[in-house]
């Protein structure tokens, strides 16, 4: 059997292409979080890019199955850990000192603690403390910016923790964000704040709400699929 590999690029991962003389037929499988496709030696690019369009929402599901299922290394809270703001990395570096404090500094997710406090249950706490506080500040400007934009003047703005949401809006106007969703990239977190302002106007998700979150977000459904395969690693 002569087999001949290649790679497209499909909505959001990448696919192996298998050519071979022995199928007549095209077969996708998602396997251990990679996409093949098998396709008869003489298919076209076009029509394996076509073939794969039309999977390419079932082949995101089965890889979003199958993030999930691989377990999520929880934190030590030591210095060198990896922690996300905005969508950018830092290294976590954990000192002895007073006052306590998170701050930003050189690249730096710097935590200072008196020494008998520095357990991993305190750094987490603090850090907690310093993102919700952020986030709070972050998504009021955000809100201000895009509020502006829409026509809309929510009744009040606040932070939640919720379990699998990242917003809500009340049918009085009040809107509440999930602190975590700091943690995305800017773009992203633009897109949850437009998401829950437009339900100002539409408390739904009706063609006509989609177009009040189109007009300033083109990109929504982008944003919207980077949450649901990312959003499952905001966390701290």
């Amino acid at each position: 059997m002569t087999v001949y590999l290649e790679t497209i690029k499909g909505n959001g991962f990448l696919a192996e292409v298998i050519r071979t003389k022995r199928t007549k037929t095209v077969s996708v499988k998602v396997k251990e979080g990679k996409v093949s496709v098998v396709v008869p030696q003489s298919l076209s690019n076009i029509r394996i890019e076509e073939l794969v369009s039309k999977k390419s929402r079932w082949i995101r599901e089965k890889l979003q199955s199958h993030r999930e299922s691989i377990p999520v290394k929880p934190k030590e809270y030591v210095s060198g850990e990896c922690f996300t703001y905005l969508g950018r990395n830092y290294r976590l570096k954990v000192e002895n000192g007073n006052p306590k404090s998170v701050r930003l500094k050189n690249g730096r997710l710097v935590v200072t603690l008196p020494g008998r406090a520095k357990s991993p249950e305190r750094i987490k706490d603090a850090l907690v403390r310093w993102y919700r506080t952020h986030a709070d500040q972050k998504l009021q400007e955000k809100v201000d910016r895009y509020a502006k934009l829409v026509g809309v003047h929510p009744a009040s703005i606040g932070i939640k923790t919720f379990k699998s949401r990242w917003g809500s809006c009340s049918n009085t106007g009040h809107i509440l964000f999930n602190w975590k969703i700091i943690i995305a990239p800017n773009r992203v977190v633009d897109y949850v704040v437009m998401h829950e302002l437009c339900h100002l106007i539409e408390h739904n998700h009706s063609p006509r709400y989609w177009k009040c979150v189109e007009r300033v977000f083109p990109d929504h459904r982008e944003c919207k699929d980077w949450l649901r395969v990312q959003g499952r690693q905001l966390d701290i």
